[in-house]
């Protein structure tokens, strides 16, 4: 099976914050597809109480709910681990988005409005935090 590709995030806007849950199926499996793109950590809450965080990394979209499942790296060990859609209750978007307003386009902007300010402009990275 091909490794699907994660799209450009500058095309989308940040989605820390959002919460999907069961009451709304259709969210529920939107906030799904798109937490596949998002590159920070998500929390899902499962039907047996339980919460997990963690990136994730791939996905398996099947024709049932119980066919699909996601796969994620955990945030507090370095475990893969596999969770059907079915077994998911709810869905948050809690980590911060890394990747969230960060383009190749608007760092060259600000590299060439630096430079011609005069100021020190640099091709090193900022920063995460």
């Amino acid at each position: 099976m091909p490794q699907e590709t994660k799209s450009n995030p500058a095309e989308r806007p940040t989605l820390q914050g959002l919460v999907a849950s069961r009451e709304d199926e259709a969210a529920l499996l939107a906030a799904l597809e798109q937490a596949f793109d998002y590159r920070g950590d998500i929390t899902l809450h499962l039907n047996d109480n339980r919460a997990i965080t963690g990136y994730i990394f791939d996905r398996h979209t099947g024709r049932t709910l119980a066919d699909s499942y996601l796969r994620l790296m955990t945030a507090d060990s370095d475990d893969k681990i596999s969770v059907h859609y079915h077994t998911i209750a709810r869905i948050e978007f809690t980590g911060r988005d890394t990747a969230a307003g960060k383009s190749f386009d608007s760092w060259l902007k600000k590299y060439v409005e630096k430079k011609l300010a005069g100021e020190k402009a640099s091709i090193d990275s900022e920063p995460l935090e």
